[in-house]
């Protein structure tokens, strides 16, 4: 979301900062801001300093304090001088730009700005959810509506499925359904079924007796007992062992359980939430899933978003990271250089929220600048940012056009000349300057007469 505050809107920016895919809303005064802006949900936003008279600065103040507006402030060289100008900047704004700028600075500072916001207070923000240090920042439309669904589940019993790959927060979901659901004041279980031996995995969800087997000295209390009253939350449910399936079945159908070595069935009131990253529909075709078991887990189903189809929230999360572990490093790290953000959005994120976590942390602290760069985060191929003279890119622009001009005409010089709109004789001189011509090729080097005779026909076929 952003909100443009102009007394008199620049239109081709609005456009431009459109099609970069930014919401925008257009405010003109202080009242327009009072009565657009909401105050549960995170904007950045253009304030235009340079589209008002020097009298109007001082009632831009109160618009200016919005705590969920991350305000950039756009600004001629002259108004930079008015001592107004220089204070509202200082005491609000997280950027300034002098006029005129380009759309592109003008978005990668409202980024930066929007990022910073939702730091701020994560709960307010319509769609965050935190519990503890670890939370769930994302403004985009898949997670907005990821909110929203734990929101609806969260005040149901009904067992929870949550879907998505590795690395996507599905722990960090169960958590914010438990922390919002009338069992918040209970206990909140968790076991990974992937990480303990299947032959400890019957008694860790169920608890034993003393005696129950070697080793047994005294009683223990299962995972499902421990979360009576509360969530007990099982990751990774697709790794649970065809023997183990059937005790969680029966548990889930009768609401009570026995302790290994133990005769005594024990109720237990607890809210099941599930998760894996493994296709359960595949594995229950396969016969290494009960389909019983699964419509009894997956009641209400969730579908964790990757990173790669989360758009900006990929660079607020990165703002987030660097925000939280800053402190990694003695150097004082201020952001991510233009080469870093086009890097994440480009880059595939296959681990997830998991692997950004870890790349911005070792860039922290192997960062050498006071900004971190694509190389810093390992991401340096995903870039194009990198410094070229105007020569350097028309030749590389020459290039890629011949090549594609060869590629679509199979190599036929003729065909290719005329697509360029060049002689035969030309595009085979600059074949040979950047280096595309086959040296073990048998074919003989293009005449003039060819080149009058090319030139005829591109001069024909042009006609």
């Amino acid at each position: 979301m952003l909100v443009y505050f102009s007394r008199t809107p620049d239109s081709s920016l609005v456009d431009q900062l459109k099609e970069r895919g930014w919401n925008m809303t257009i405010v003109r005064s202080p009242a327009d801001c009072a009565r657009q802006i909401r105050l549960d949900v995170p904007y950045a936003g253009i304030v235009d300093l340079s589209r008002f008279s020097a009298r109007e600065l001082a009632a831009l103040e109160s618009s200016l304090r919005q705590p969920l507006v991350g305000w950039v402030a756009l600004a001629s060289p002259d108004r930079l001088d008015e001592p107004d100008a220089r204070r509202l900047i200082r005491s609000y704004c997280f950027g300034y730009l002098k006029l005129p700028a380009t759309a592109s600075t003008i978005d990668y500072l409202l980024g930066h700005a929007f990022g910073m916001v939702t730091l701020g207070d994560l709960d307010l923000v319509a769609g965050a959810a935190s519990v503890g240090d670890d939370e769930m920042v994302g403004t985009c439309e898949s997670m907005q509506q990821l909110f929203r669904t734990i929101r609806k589940v969260a005040n149901t019993d009904a067992a929870v499925f949550i879907a998505g790959e590795s690395g996507t927060g599905k722990e960090l979901t169960a958590v914010a359904i438990h922390e919002r659901s009338p069992r918040r004041k209970e206990p909140f279980v968790a076991i990974n079924c992937g990480a303990i031996p299947h032959h400890l995995l019957q008694s860790e969800l169920f608890g034993y007796e003393r005696g129950a087997f070697t080793g047994a000295n005294q009683r223990k209390i299962g995972r499902v007992e421990a979360a009576n009253g509360g969530t007990l939350f099982l990751d990774e449910i697709g790794d649970l062992p065809l023997e183990s399936q059937a005790s969680l079945l029966r548990f889930l159908q009768e609401g009570k359980i026995e302790r290994l070595g133990g005769r005594e069935s024990i109720s237990v009131d607890v809210r099941v939430i599930s998760a894996t990253h493994v296709d359960l529909e595949g594995a229950m075709r396969d016969g290494r899933f009960r389909a019983d078991l699964f419509h009894r887990l997956c009641v209400l189903r969730i579908d964790e978003p990757p990173l790669r189809a989360r758009g900006k929230d990929i660079e607020i999360l990165a703002h987030h990271v660097l925000h939280k572990f800053k402190t990694d490093s003695a150097r004082r790290i201020r952001g991510f250089a233009p080469s870093a953000i086009e890097a994440m959005h480009k880059y595939n994120w296959p681990g997830n929220v998991r692997e950004l976590i870890n790349r911005v942390r070792r860039a922290i602290v192997m960062a050498e600048g006071k900004l971190i760069g694509a190389e810093d985060l390992d991401l340096a191929q995903f870039t194009q940012q990198q410094s070229m003279t105007l020569a350097q890119a028309r030749e590389a622009a020459e290039k890629r056009a011949i090549e594609a001009a060869l590629l679509r005409h199979r190599h036929r010089l003729n065909e290719a000349a005329i697509d360029l709109g060049i002689s035969r004789v030309t595009l085979y001189r600059l074949m040979g300057s950047h280096g595309l011509r086959d040296p073990s090729a048998s074919e003989e080097k293009p005449s003039e007469a060819d080149d009058s005779a090319t030139s005829g026909e591109g001069k024909s076929a042009a006609d």
